[in-house]
């Protein structure tokens, strides 16, 4: 019963076009452990024992990012083990703070809390909790910077206009478009 659930809930998911329509979809449906207010969950596939993960607050979470709370060794060392004990699936819970960003193509292992005030960069791998107030990318995910020297920067960035911004409403007006490859191409400039 519980895998055509799953099964079901993918394909809802699927469905839902809107990242925070699928987070109040797994909200309403019970289908994780916690998912909190202003939430954006971007992947489609429910994972596997998904109660054992909790979003906390504000948390985004970018496209194909997988959440592993369980392993399969057991698998394997049943059936090359010395011993004769049969060894059960080890699983663990996941739990991400408030106010953190999880980057596209990430993988977060079980057994693994990320603090508040975090961004983690696309294509990390966490398999170690990471503090609070960090920025973490990498395989193994690694902290490379400060979350409010970060926050200051992109503030500057913004009003200085030194990066292309826009309203993400999915849909690029004429001069964002010219605006970012303005952007793109002075710097290259500039570097030479």
């Amino acid at each position: 019963m519980m895998r055509f659930k799953r099964l079901w809930w993918t394909i809802r998911l699927c469905m839902i076009g809107d990242s925070m329509k699928r987070a109040d979809y797994v909200r309403t449906r019970d289908i994780y452990g916690f998912v909190g207010k202003n939430v954006s969950i971007m992947p489609r596939i429910v994972p596997l024992y998904s109660k054992l993960i909790k979003l906390n607050d504000n948390v985004r979470i970018a496209s194909n990012v997988t959440f592993l709370t369980h392993d399969g060794i057991n698998y394997m060392l049943n059936n090359c083990s010395r011993t004769q004990k049969k060894f059960k699936e080890r699983i663990g819970c996941i739990e991400i703070g408030k106010n953190t960003f999880i980057g596209s193509g990430s993988t977060i292992l079980y057994d693994v809390k990320i603090g508040e005030n975090v961004i983690v960069g696309a294509n990390s791998f966490v398999n170690h909790d990471l503090p609070s107030n960090g920025i973490y990318a990498g395989v193994p995910a690694r902290k490379i910077g400060d979350y409010t020297y970060y926050v200051n920067k992109r503030i500057q960035e913004e009003e200085k206009g030194l990066i292309a911004t826009t309203e993400h409403n999915q849909s690029l007006t004429v001069d964002e478009i010219i605006t970012a490859w303005k952007l793109f191409y002075d710097k290259r400039n500039s570097e030479k």
